[in-house]
This record gives structure tokens, sequence and C-alpha cells, in this order.
């Protein structure tokens, strides 16, 4: 585990507290290990196209890397190549049961709880630069509209060429040198979001809180802006995952991420909430178009994003076999949608994507595969429930430890969501999300609050309407 700042200041007590696993066990690793050695067995040689892979300064778990290239008429090839873990991992063995534990990787702020040992996460099958590399290959020739024409999915030996991080390659696109395997993302990507919201999806776009060290031994909360590069990559995940779903439903075996269309009520709610903010919402305009076209930077935006997210309520997995579930779409994507393009990080993607390469290539699911299927859902409620537990300790923690000497101070606040004598307010500097007494604390509105609480041990923070 890695460590950053004073002692008392890491992240070993939610460890503690959520029982996080620090070492895989033996028998695993061994697994791990070994697959390194074995030979990629018979694959589709890719390794001329010149892929890149975007993600966080520094990541070294790289699933994905990208290559578009335009066509005649305004339309558009994309290779999109994702790390083959399922070409490491022995189904029923020691490393199979041990992600089938974990679920997911888990990201602390002094180090991440892997899904799968690092010499695989990190090395043999993470698709870092100048490396060749087993993946899933996927390929899509896409019309002017940017819908899809053809997909094809195979296994293959890639060779990224350059790894960039979303503010980078922003620069590059303001200064017109991007690199020329993304050099068409921009005019895609726009494609691919006008086609998301004439389909209805749902993107709120809230302030990001991120945790980094200060330098001085300590930590500081950040905002992280989401510049355009991060919505043009999106899309083409989300692209895959479309076509994914789609070659699984139309099988009539596999499983889908999915969440059952908001009910009208929600959707009044929204209009109602809308109004009292003073946000114009005109007839016909679906919440989708009317959220993508607000400024996130103004109060009244942020409280309707907050209020928006009971849109998105209930999501979950849904595993299926010789029958299509009765929900079989994902309402915040407005389609159906499967997760695969994140196999290092993510269990399920590894089994969806075997069984999109077997109907692909006219095989039957395997057995073992089948009988998987229905542990998923489970599996990866788990996962994402203690995941988004993690996560909102850390944050809870490093507010409290920011703050703890601020107590008695004053700060300007957005006010998200009201209730009753109390409601959650965002600080921007730093950027702190909590809880604010006081009657009648208007929505969507900047008001001045007061620190009276930050306990570093409850990992609790608390402001007063000034």
């Amino acid at each position: 585990m890695i460590r950053t700042g004073r002692a008392e200041l890491d992240f070993s007590g939610i460890r503690t507290e959520f029982g996080l696993p620090q070492e895989f066990p033996a028998l695993a690793l061994a697994e791990a290990e070994q697959a390194v050695l074995r030979a990629p067995g018979e694959r589709e040689d890719a390794t001329a196209l010149p892929l890149v892979t975007i993600d966080p300064p520094g990541a070294k778990d790289l699933d994905q890397a990208l290559l578009i290239l335009r066509r005649p008429g305004g339309r558009f090839r994309v290779h999109y190549a994702i790390a083959d873990v399922g070409g490491f991992v022995v189904p029923g063995g020691a490393l199979d049961a041990e992600v089938r534990k974990r679920g997911q990787t888990l990201y602390l702020p002094d180090g991440n709880v892997p899904l799968h040992p690092t010499v695989l996460s990190e090395g043999a099958a993470s698709l870092l630069p100048t490396q060749t590399r087993p993946a899933v290959l996927w390929t899509f020739d896409c019309g002017a509209d940017g819908e899809p024409e053809s997909v094809r999915v195979r296994r293959a030996v890639v060779r990224s060429t350059a790894q960039f991080d979303y503010e980078s390659v922003q620069a590059t696109i303001a200064a017109g040198t991007m690199h020329p395997s993304i050099e068409a993302l921009p005019d895609f990507g726009r494609l691919r979001r006008e086609r998301a919201l004439d389909r209805g999806a749902v993107e709120l776009q809230l302030p990001e809180q991120e945790i980094e060290p200060n330098g001085d031994g300590d930590w500081k909360l950040v905002l992280r802006p989401r510049v355009e590069v991060d919505a043009w990559n999106a899309e083409i995940s989300l692209l895959t995952g479309m076509s994914a779903a789609k070659i699984m439903v139309d099988a009539r075996v596999g499983i889908l991420r999915t969440l059952p269309d908001a009910d009208e009520g929600a959707v009044e709610a929204i209009k109602r909430s809308a109004h009292a903010l003073n946000v114009p919402w005109a007839d016909g305009v679906s919440p989708a178009k009317l959220l993508a076209g607000l400024d996130p930077s103004r109060p009244e935006s942020l409280a309707l994003f907050v209020d928006a997210t009971r849109l998105l309520r209930g999501a979950g997995y849904t595993a299926f076999n010789g029958v299509v579930p009765e929900i079989a779409t994902h309402a915040g994507i407005a389609a159906s949608y499967a997760h695969v393009t994140a196999p290092l990080r993510r269990l399920v993607d590894r089994f969806a994507t075997e069984v999109c390469l077997a109907v692909t290539e006219g095989r039957e699911v395997p057995e073992w595969l089948q009988k998987a299927l229905p542990e998923l859902p489970g599996l990866m409620g788990g996962s994402d429930a203690l995941a988004s537990k993690v996560d909102r300790a850390c944050l809870d923690q490093v507010e409290a430890w920011v703050m703890e000497d601020r107590v008695g101070q004053e700060f300007d606040a957005v006010v998200l969501r009201s209730e009753g004598n109390g409601a959650d307010v965002f600080v921007a500097e730093p950027p702190v999300m909590g809880r604010c007494s006081g009657e009648d604390v208007p929505e969507g509105e900047r008001i001045r609050v007061r620190l009276v609480q930050a306990d570093a041990a409850r990992r609790k923070v608390a402001f007063e309407a000034v």
C-alpha cells in the first residue's frame, strides 16, 4: 500500500472499516504470474493500427485504445481495442474465484485495491504504450450520422503507440495539433452526443470532487473540470456497450446494465423544481435536452442536476438466457447497454465480452459462462455498493481534515437541495459538500454559511446559514 502524507492522515482506517483486502491469495497470484507466460493463442495481427489511449494522468491499468479514421462521404471507422482479460483468467480457477469476490477495483487516495493482480492490470494485460498486447478489437463502420452500419468484434494482438490524458488532448485541440489517430474524435464525438440527446440520454453535469496530495504531506480537495474530450471519449465506450447489448439481446443470452424508465411523477417533480428555480422549460423539450443546455456554473443548474438524480435511480445488472428480460434498456442512456470496456477494473465486462465473442463467432456460449451469468448481478451489486461507500468515506474524511482548523469561518455556498430545517450545500473553495442547518434555506441560490463542525474522527462536516 502506498502512503502519502503524515501517518495519521492515511486511509488505513477506511480500509479496516470496510474489510478491504491487502493482498491476493497465493494461489490466485501464482495463476496470474503463470498466465503472463502463456502464449496468446491464434489471433488477428492488428499491431499496424496506430492506436492510442486516453486516461487520467498516471494511469497504468489501461483498458481501452482508440483509433478513428475518416471515410468518404463524412463517414467514420472506429477501432476500439479492449484489454483481453479473458485470455489470462482461467474459468473456475483460484484467480477467477478471487476476482468474483472483489467485483471491481477500488480507488483510494493512498493506493488502489485492484480487481486483478498488478502483474496483469498494470502489466501484461494493460494496453501500455509501445507494448504488444492481446486485446478484444471492436471495429465500427459508422455513417455520416454517427450510427453504426456494421460492427465486428474479434480477438487480436494490438500495439498502442501513445498514452494521453484528457487535459493534454484538450490542449492539442485548442492548439490545432491533435494526434492523427484521434484527429476525428471531436467531429465523431459531437455526432454521438447529438444522437444521445435525440435518444433522450440524461447527463448530469455535477461537480466532481477529487483528492490529491498537496505537496506538504497532507491532502487537498480539487474539482476536476470535465473537458469535452471526456464526453467524446465516453461516447466511444457507450457505442461499444450498446453494440454489445444488441449482440446479446439478439442472441437472447448475456448480461445488461439496466435502469427502469423514470415514472411520470419523477419527471413532473423535475419540472416543478425547474419552475421554482426559474429555469425555463419549453413545451416539447425532453429532460435530457433541457439538462444538456444548462450552464453548470450557475447555482440553479447545480440544484436542478441534483434534483434530476431521481431520474437515474434503480440501476442494476440483468442476466438472461433464452428470454429477453422485460426491462432490457438503461433509461439514462436511452438504449440497451452492457459493460464491456473496462475488464481490468470491473468483473462483469469479462463475462459480457466472452458472450459477444461466442455469439459473433457462431459458437455456443460455454457452459461455465452460462452458469456464471445469474451470479453476476448480485456480485456486481455488492461491489458497486461497497465502492460507493468507500468513495464517500474518503471524501468525507478529507473534507473533515481540510476543514478541521476552520470551524467558525464563513464561506460562500450554493444550495443544492433544501428540505425542512436544513439543506445540502456546495462550498466551492475548498470544494466541500455538506449539510447546512437553517429554516427555509433557498434552493438553487448562493448563500453565506458558517462552518460549525469538522469532526475528523466521525468524518463529518456541518454548516449553518448566516
